[in-house]
């Protein structure tokens, strides 16, 4: 596994030592940064701050910091995954630019007093119904940003989740995995 861009280009990431982590592939990765940088209006990565759920071995998030976002705080329950995230950003240099935590990704609570994310990466476990669950605890505890962008990582042939306050913007499959792209509502519509 190594960063696809940006200024840690080529470098090698430690990854799981079982089976209970499924790193996001070179090749997927590449691809959602690449419809990040070039296919989503108002995403601007330089200088975001970046959220990375399920984290597994930070990939999404150091890829963003590789490609300028200032803070990424990484969330996993496990103290492997932890431990190779920590590894990880050791190696790469930017321990001062995140945060690692451990917190049930689907239980966040409340964003505040932190600031909210403007990208949210988000790669549970496949076909668990975790997706739906993550990306209302987002929602609801305000941890994205209005106008912000989550990609939720989900099995090819899951239906993508449709969570009140994200607008679906794009959905794209790679083999057995898909990336769905949404959008956080500026203002949530609401009913009479």
């Amino acid at each position: 596994m190594r960063i696809v861009g940006g200024t840690f280009l080529g470098r090698t990431l430690s990854g799981p030592k079982n089976t209970a982590t499924r790193p996001t592939s070179d090749r997927v990765r590449e691809a959602v940064f690449n419809i990040l940088a070039h296919g989503i209006d108002g995403l601007d990565i330089e200088g975001a701050r970046v959220l990375d759920l399920f984290a597994g071995t930070g990939a999404m998030g150091f890829e963003a910091l590789s490609r300028g976002a200032k803070f990424c705080q990484f969330v996993d329950e496990s103290s492997e995954a932890r431990g190779v995230i920590r590894q990880n950003a050791d190696t790469l240099g930017v321990i001062g630019r995140c945060k690692i935590w451990k917190r049930d990704a689907m239980r966040l609570g409340d964003c505040a007093p932190q600031t909210p994310f403007g990208l949210v990466f988000c790669d549970p476990p496949y076909s668990k119904g975790y997706g739906d669950r993550t990306l209302a605890a987002v929602v609801g505890g305000e941890w994205i940003a209005p106008g912000g962008i989550v990609v939720l990582e989900e099995s090819e042939s899951t239906d993508p989740p449709l969570i009140a306050g994200l607008e679906l913007i794009d959905q794209r499959r790679y083999g057995d995995t898909q990336a769905i792209f949404y959008r956080k509502l500026l203002i949530e519509m609401k009913t009479l």
